[in-house]
């Protein structure tokens, strides 16, 4: 379970997150709570782990994304050894595509 960032404040955090109720609240609250900068870091992360999981090369997602080798190299990681939070979500997108 969550490692090092369980604290009353990541508690919080992940509260108000569980409260929003669609895509638009989604839009809202991010971008009063973290930088355009942040928030898209963050989404280009979830498409690294998409990619990475259909067996697309560091050199492709590099070209498609504009992340760097060592962001590709931790979102491995995270995939192989984190706490399946990527693995979770995409399979909840592959299970929204059907």
């Amino acid at each position: 379970m969550s490692r090092n960032i369980k604290d009353k404040f990541t508690e919080q955090l992940f509260e108000a997150i569980l409260m929003l109720e669609d895509k638009e609240e989604c839009y809202n609250f991010f971008q009063d709570i973290a930088t355009i900068g942040e928030i898209k870091a963050l989404g280009q992360r979830l498409e690294v782990a998409r990619m990475l999981k259909e067996g697309y090369t560091y050199d492709h997602i590099v070209d498609e994304t504009g992340v760097s080798t060592a962001t590709i190299s931790r979102v491995k990681r995270s995939l192989e050894y984190g706490e399946d939070g990527y693995n979770l979500i995409l399979s909840r997108f592959n299970q929204n595509k059907d």
